[in-house]
């Protein structure tokens, strides 16, 4: 619940514009006065403000009708990547697992109650899923996701159960909090989780957390398969192993 001191400190003009930019999308890469303001939900004088705020940022760009973000934005994003020094030591351990068993191997960490990629290596097999850094799913459906969750503090998980509609996206994806406490409990104690079809048809994903040097969780490392191709048991038999010795690598090459 909000305080009157959190009301005071919030600037609803600053949270307003960051939700202009976080309208645009995959789907809305370019929208016109009226989508941007449909979007979210400000009228069409408020929306015309922030845009063209932005756009004399370098953060929006137009055609005169038009509005599409420009890569001014990124260097949001980049001022993030910037600060962790675990991805920069990552990417070599990252890139030997994935052309030790040939496939893509990614990192992410927790945001809200969803995974943002931070790292990513790719192989050269075509997935349905298309994912790149900076893409986002949802954490309770995903290897990664429930890597992380399972090493949250018993409040944030609590909270994240409280405020979360879990959404069933296949025929196997769990969505009873009780049952899906129970794997977190199991995936905290095993140290890696595989997630057979829930998030996509089709699609197998296994990760393990990469720690620092105290055990702290800094992020979750996967691989993914297509389920016809890979059994889940040869995912434990060859992509954990490499996923163990990616992370182990990680941890031992941070600094103290």
């Amino acid at each position: 619940m909000s305080t009157e001191k959190d009301k005071r400190d919030f600037v609803q003009s600053l949270a307003r514009g960051l939700e202009v930019i976080q309208a645009f999308g995959p789907e809305r890469p370019e929208m016109t006065l009226s989508d941007v303001a449909k979007q979210t939900g400000m009228t069409r004088a408020a929306a015309r403000r922030f845009l063209l705020t932005l756009e004399r940022l370098g953060y929006v760009g137009s055609d005169g009708r038009h509005f599409t973000l420009r890569p001014q934005v990124l260097n949001l994003g980049y001022v993030y990547l910037s600060m962790m020094p675990w991805w920069r030591i990552a990417q070599p351990y990252m890139e030997d697992a994935a052309g030790e068993v040939h496939e893509s191997c990614s990192a992410s960490v927790l945001d809200g109650a969803e995974i943002v990629y931070v790292a990513r290596v790719p192989s050269s097999r075509i997935m349905t899923i298309n994912l790149s850094i900076g893409s986002r799913l949802p954490a309770f459906a995903t290897s990664m996701g429930r890597v992380l969750m399972a090493h949250e503090p018993p409040e944030r998980l609590d909270a994240f159960f409280r405020d979360t509609k879990l959404e069933r996206l296949t025929d196997r994806t769990v969505t009873d909090e009780q049952k899906l406490r129970k794997i977190l409990a199991a995936v905290r104690k095993q140290g890696y989780c595989l997630v057979d079809q829930e998030l996509e048809t089709g699609l197998r994903s296994l990760a393990v957390p990469i720690t620092d040097r105290r055990g702290q969780v800094l992020a979750a490392m996967n691989m993914s398969a297509h389920a016809a191709r890979v059994k889940k048991s040869a995912m434990i038999d060859t992509y954990l192993p490499a996923l163990l010795r990616a992370s182990n690598r990680i941890t031992q090459a941070l600094p103290q």
